[in-house]
């Protein structure tokens, strides 16, 4: 993972899954912030965890962080 390229968490869908992308790399459907550090470690960011999360200036939130429907 290319440490230039913003995380991008997109607003939740209708569902409440949130779009995660690495740049232009679809990571996966988040329905809460464990799903997003868990597809950030499997890309290779073993120190990844909530706090980082809220910290990293790599993390771009539309939305903001606390739009889950239910969830988080």
């Amino acid at each position: 993972m290319a440490n230039d390229r913003p995380i991008v968490i997109c607003p939740p869908g209708e569902d409440g899954g949130r779009r995660v992308r690495d740049g232009p790399r679809f990571l996966g459907m988040a329905y809460g912030r464990l799903d997003v550090v868990e597809f950030l470690r499997l890309e290779g960011l073993e120190s990844v965890d909530h706090d980082w999360l809220r910290r990293s200036a790599r993390v771009e939130w539309r939305g903001g962080p606390d739009a889950w429907r239910g969830h988080g």
